[in-house]
């Protein structure tokens, strides 16, 4: 317990969505140093219908400041002769910083950096600040002024985190900067570290697929194409994809018109271990990634993976070994890490075996803890 009370402020930049996987670390961080008795306030973007997870952290402790998607027609005419040139997410965040003094703000980004405006106004007001970057994608390219008000902002940060080594050196290919106050850190999981689900009974292949109903970041589409080829439809498998998102209704269109609709099926939400009592492997076709947690989930259960080479994912997977791996997020590439999946599913279980094994040699067991203490080390 520190020896008096300190005072850290989070901002959440995900404004596309009320809640995703890169919600988590910063998230029930906040709670966990609620638990060691420090005073945690947390900006997060008023949505018409807030996730739950935004009123547990309320209840747990942690001060909401609530601040629109946008203001009100009148309320940005007089932002734009009053504060001219700035977001109302900086009126909002100035706000909460003024009122709190925090001793550190943890800016999180859903993309790899959060954005330049919030970092500057740290830097001045003398705040220290750090950012965790979530997920990051090839064609995130930004204009060179931009570029270089991130640059320079994020050399004042105290550490910038990244959930993997791929999305940290993707981020200095696109910036043009090499950072020497970056650090890799893991994303809590929703299972027990030592998970070890019943095997499926269901004689035919069962694919999961599970992440946000979102084809610009996840894919969904690459693997429907994938699977739509006639060999695949000679052969016994099923696919459930589990999640929700903006398109939804879109993807179950695909299916239908690819004639998949007695092959794959949209399951909602369920939870992770209860999904792998019933599925053989995860297929992840994502285009644009972090280290997801349905990755590690799968993985700590003992599941093999089938996984596009974005991001994190061959950093914590072995083709071959673990999983297979597609060169790109196209459908021949997944096609074809999927028929090695094929021509090895009678050895998902040795697979799978070996997926739980490195999952525990690169995951620690309690990453918010982990993380928390990276936190209190840097105010102590």
């Amino acid at each position: 317990m520190p020896k008096s009370v300190q005072s850290v402020a989070f901002v959440s930049t995900m404004d596309g969505h009320n809640w995703g996987g890169s919600e988590e670390l910063w998230s029930r961080t906040a709670v966990e140093l609620c638990n060691r008795r420090f005073a945690v306030s947390a900006s997060v973007v008023e949505w018409d219908k807030p996730h739950g997870n935004i009123r547990k952290m309320e209840d747990r402790g942690v001060n909401l400041w609530l601040r629109p998607q946008s203001y009100p027609f009148w309320k940005r005419g007089l932002q734009r002769v009053t504060r001219r040139g700035q977001s109302s997410s900086k009126i909002e965040v100035e706000k909460m910083l003024a009122a709190v003094k925090p001793s550190l703000v943890v800016l999180s980004a859903g993309a790899p950096y959060p954005p330049a405006d919030l970092m500057e106004l740290c830097i001045s007001k003398s705040i220290p600040f750090v950012t965790i970057g979530q997920a990051n994608w090839e064609d995130n390219w930004v204009p060179d002024e931009y570029a270089g008000r991130c640059r320079n902002a994020l050399a004042s940060a105290l550490r910038c985190y990244f959930v993997s080594i791929a999305n940290l050196r993707l981020t200095e290919k696109q910036l043009g900067h090499k950072f020497t106050n970056a650090e890799v850190v893991r994303n809590p999981f929703n299972v027990e570290y030592d998970s070890a689900p019943s095997e499926p009974t269901n004689p035919i292949l069962q694919m999961a697929c599970v992440g946000r109903l979102n084809p610009p970041s996840k894919g969904q589409d690459i693997l429907f194409e994938a699977l739509a080829q006639p060999i695949w439809l000679e052969r016994d498998w099923q696919l459930n994809l589990f999640g929700e998102g903006p398109q939804k209704d879109v993807l179950v269109r695909l299916v239908k018109s690819l004639n998949l609709s007695h092959r794959v099926h949209f399951a909602g939400h369920k939870a992770p271990f209860d999904i792998w009592c019933d599925h053989h492997v995860l297929v992840l076709p994502s285009r644009a990634e972090g280290l997801p947690l349905a990755m590690v989930e799968a993985m700590l259960c003992g599941r093999p993976v089938v996984a596009t080479n974005v991001a994190g994912h061959a950093e914590i997977m072995i083709h071959g070994k673990t999983g297979f791996l597609a060169d790109a997020p196209t459908p021949a590439s997944v096609s074809a890490a999927l028929e090695l999946f094929w021509a090895n599913r009678e050895h998902w279980q040795q697979l799978g075996r070996a997926d739980a094994a490195r999952a525990r040699e690169l995951v620690p067991r309690d990453p918010i803890g982990v993380f928390a203490k990276k936190i209190m080390a840097l105010i102590s």
